[in-house]
Order: C-alpha cells, then structure tokens, then sequence
C-alpha cells in the first residue's frame, strides 16, 4: 500500500511547478532588459517568445513523458524532470546570454511536462470513486503556488532579478530529494506497456486517446474549456485597468482571492458535488456556471461587483475534475500516462491560442476601430466557446462511470 507522503509528494511537485512560473513572472521583463539591454516594449516581445516556446514544449513532450512513465513507471520520470527543471532554473539565474536563457526555457517546459505523469499517478492510486476528488487535490495544489508563487518573486525580486530563478531551483531540488525519500512506484510491472514514437507524437497520443470509447467527445469539451478559461489569466489584468481603472493593488489582490477560492474549491468541494450531482451532472454544473460568469463579467461596470463576481469564477472550476475524472475512468491503467500527456498537450494548445485570441478580441473592442466600445466582448467570446462546451455534451449524454457501460 502506497503511502500519504507519496501523494503529499505528488501534490508538493504540483506546487512547485506552478509556484516555479510564478516566481519568475514579475522579474523576468527586468531579466530580459538586463541582458538585452533593451527598452519594455522589446522586452515584452522576448516575454511572449520565452511564453510561447514554453506551451511549445508542453505540447510537444507532454505525451512523450506520459508514454515513457507508463513503459518504465512513474517514479524515475517525477525525480527526473524535477531534477531537469532545477538546473534550468540555475541556468537562467546564472546566464547573460538571451540564448541560453531560451535554452534553459525550453528545458523547463520539458520537465514541466511532468504535470501529466503527477496527475498519471494520482489515477493509478486512485479507486475510480475518488479520481475526482484527487484530481481535485492537484487543482488545489496548483492553486496555492499560483497565490504563492508571484508573491514570493515580487519579494525576493528585491534582492535582484536572479533571487527568484535560485529560489525556484532550490525548491525543484528539495521535492527531488523529498522524493527520492517518501516516493514509492505506482505503476507495478505487469501494468505497463512498450513505449511507441507513433503513441508519443502528440498527433499520434491524440488519435489513440481518442479512438478509445466515450473519449473523443470529453476531449472537445476539455479543449474548449482549456481554450475558454484562459481568458482569465490571459486578460484580467488588461480588462480590470481599462473597465475599472484598476492598478496593481487590486488586480493583486484579485488573483489572490481567485487563487485562495481555487485552492479551496478544488480541495473541497469537488468530491461533495460529485456525490450530488453525479460525474457528468458535476461537469455540467461547473461548466454552466463558468458560461453564466463570464457573461455577468462582459457587462459589469463596478470593479466592487468584479471583486465579488471573483470566487464565483473559481467555485465554477468544480467541473474541471470531474471531467478528468470521467476520462480517467474510460482509459486502462496501463494508458494513464498516455491519457494525462495527451490532456497536457490539448491544454498547451490552448495556451498558445487562446493568448492569441483573447488579446486581439480585446484589443479591438478597446479601440476606435470598433463599432462599439466594449471590453467585455472577450467574455462574451469565452462564455460562448464555453456553451460550445456544453453542445458538445449535449450531443452525446456520458454515463457517470464509463468504464461500466
């Protein structure tokens, strides 16, 4: 029998890859200036570059690692991709050169891959009752480094630009060697199968996954969900300036009460609204309610009514789990891993487009080329890739349990 510490670990790992981005996001235009020698506006180039080849190699590796950790295990795949990310992180502290610096940032979206076999393991500990609520424990673990992680790079930014990047190392090295301790294999050998390019290829993964019965049909939904709710992120901090006259402060402070609500959201509630509503009826529930926020968020006019709208955003999140969870529960154990890659890969395309997407649309209707001035169309462009979610389930109906159909 597998450990706790063995899913503490898994969950520590979820944190340290989303507090690593975002110990790095608020001095990495300083960084960039730094050893360019360049002005903001060259910098924020570079910074999309450095972001977009990043969601690149998450696309492109995701199935790969997924792939070899159901053919060799999950364990060596963990330790070895944290192992990678802390010398990336050293690199890019150390580093005056804006090549190496992309070097040491494609070296990391490879070992950030490893988000998919974490979530692998979770599903091979996992009886198929509680695959959603542990999903749910890493969206929550992602959560607490998404509040923690700018936090801590804004304060040890002032101590230089680098503090962050050895932080993020340092961090990296210390759940390796935690791992190294507490970490038991999940995946037993008579469970795994031969690694195949064909299955590695993201394409490939893709086509596998989805040829599998019931899949294909979650896989939309989970790409348009990925595409649609980027908006946050993506957005907000652009959105809440021009619609509220925001700074700083309050854009801070409302990505920490998303974040907080998240945390909370997905470590507590998904489990109790699975076991109301059902899998599928939770992944409709949440799903719904994301479509019903993003359009109050088109037309509100009050930052006050924005801050309170805030956590209805994160509770809507509840429906991300349960729909891992019920693709989890169609695939065999011996093809978590491919699963969980294939579901990287999707949402790195939906970090490469939606950005894309997103900016323009809002950058349009904040114009005088507009025939209307309205920042909020962005959202109403979310809520609809989000009801074009819910078409796709409407289609098809999910049984709760798709392994028992």
């Amino acid at each position: 029998m597998l450990r706790p510490t063995s899913k503490i670990f898994i969950l520590a790992t979820i944190m340290v890859d989303a507090m690593g981005i975002g110990l790095i996001m608020p001095v990495t235009p300083e960084l960039i200036r730094e050893i360019e020698g360049s002005d903001i506006a060259d910098a924020a180039i570079w910074g999309g570059l450095l972001a977009t080849l990043f969601a690149g190699m998450l696309f492109l590796f995701g199935p790969v690692i997924g792939g070899l950790s159901d053919r060799y295990g999950r364990r060596p795949l963990l330790l070895s991709s944290l192992a990678v990310m802390a010398v990336s992180y050293l690199v890019m502290g150390l580093t005056h050169s804006m090549i190496v610096l992309i070097l040491a940032r494609l070296l990391g979206g490879i070992a950030a891959a490893t988000q998919a076999t974490a979530s692998a393991y979770m599903a091979d500990i996992s009886t198929q009752d509680e695959k959603a609520r542990n999903f749910g424990l890493i969206g929550a673990g992602f959560g607490v480094g998404f509040v923690l992680g700018p936090m801590l790079g804004g304060l040890l930014g002032e101590y230089g630009t680098r503090a962050p990047m050895f932080a993020a190392a340092f961090l990296a090295t210390a759940i390796m060697l935690l791992g190294c301790v507490v970490l038991k294999e999940s995946l037993p050998p008579e469970k795994r199968r031969a690694f195949l390019w064909r299955r590695a290829n993201p394409l490939g993964a893709l086509l596998s996954i989805a040829k599998m019965p019931g899949l294909s049909n979650l896989i939309y939904v989970f790409f348009l969900y990925q595409l649609s709710v980027m908006v946050y992120p993506v957005i907000w901090p652009y959105f809440t300036a021009q619609q509220f006259g925001w700074g700083p402060g309050l854009i801070g402070l409302s990505l920490g009460i998303f974040g907080v609500t998240f945390a909370l959201v997905q470590g507590g509630l998904v489990q109790p609204a699975v076991n109301l509503f059902g899998a599928r009826g939770a992944v409709v529930a949440g799903i719904s309610m994301e479509v019903i926020v993003m359009t109050l968020m088109a037309f509100i006019t009050a930052g006050s009514l924005a801050l309170i709208a805030t956590p209805l955003a994160a509770l809507a999140t509840v429906g991300l789990p349960a729909l891992q969870g019920l693709m989890s529960q169609s695939v065999p154990d011996d093809a978590q891993g491919e699963l969980q890659g294939v579901l990287s890969a999707v949402s790195s395309i939906g970090m490469i487009l939606s950005p894309l997407l997103m900016t323009q649309t809002f950058a349009y209707f904040s114009s005088g080329e507009a025939p209307i001035f309205f920042p909020g169309a962005v959202f109403v462009l979310a809520a609809s890739l989000m009801g074009g979610a819910l078409l796709v389930l409407s289609r098809k109906p999910l049984p709760d349990n798709p392994l028992s159909s």
